[in-house]
């Protein structure tokens, strides 16, 4: 089994990279509003084509009206875990805009792209002031755009679990094996030089 001590990296990277990682047992604490905006102002400043900042983030705290809706919002399963979560949020792209100069909006190729910028800058925000944050794709899609009332020409893209690490104990039994930082396939096979060759 993998641990924590054998997570490191093939080149050397600012510690940063290597201590993030994303824990499913969590401490059930509150978040500030201010704690949870230092999160998504750190993703305000990611980098997006021609500057157009797709993202935008819906989200609830643990203990305000909004959190049992937002927690109906993920799948069984993340919701088994999430509970003891401080705060869920929703991470949606813009899938059009408008051109300089253009009265119709048209497609944008890197909404995506740019959004998971942001989501990595929110997680390493999170990480460095000593909150954990874990992205999700078990959510329920059509439900949030219902519910929440996403526009058609956003794209749902995924869920984050926002918390303090807690007592992997908490976890069902069969989740407690994987709770330590998962390794990562080596360089060589993520980056090749010139032409395709994985």
């Amino acid at each position: 089994m993998t641990t924590p001590q054998q997570r490191s990296p093939d080149h050397p990277i600012d510690k940063q990279f290597v201590e993030r990682w994303s824990p499913r047992a969590f401490s059930g604490e509150d978040i500030s509003a201010a704690t949870l905006s230092t999160f998504l102002e750190a993703a305000r400043w990611a980098p997006s084509a021609f500057n157009l900042q797709p993202w935008r983030f819906l989200y609830a705290r643990r203990n305000t009206p909004q959190w049992d809706r937002y927690l109906g919002l993920l799948n069984e399963f993340n919701r088994s875990w999430a509970a003891s979560a401080s705060a869920i949020v929703i991470v949606l792209s813009k899938t059009t805009y408008l051109p300089a100069g253009k009265d119709v909006e048209v497609p944008s190729t890197t909404h995506s792209f740019d959004t998971g910028a942001a989501w990595g800058f929110l997680a390493l925000q999170a990480s460095l002031s000593g909150w954990a944050a874990h992205a999700i794709a078990g959510i329920e899609r059509d439900k949030i755009r219902q519910e929440l009332h996403v526009p058609d020409n956003y794209a749902i893209e995924a869920g984050i679990v926002i918390g303090k690490v807690g007592d992997k104990t908490t976890l069902p039994e069969s989740l407690r094996g994987r709770e330590f930082p998962s390794p990562r396939q080596p360089l060589s096979a993520l980056a090749a030089e010139g032409d395709f060759s994985f």
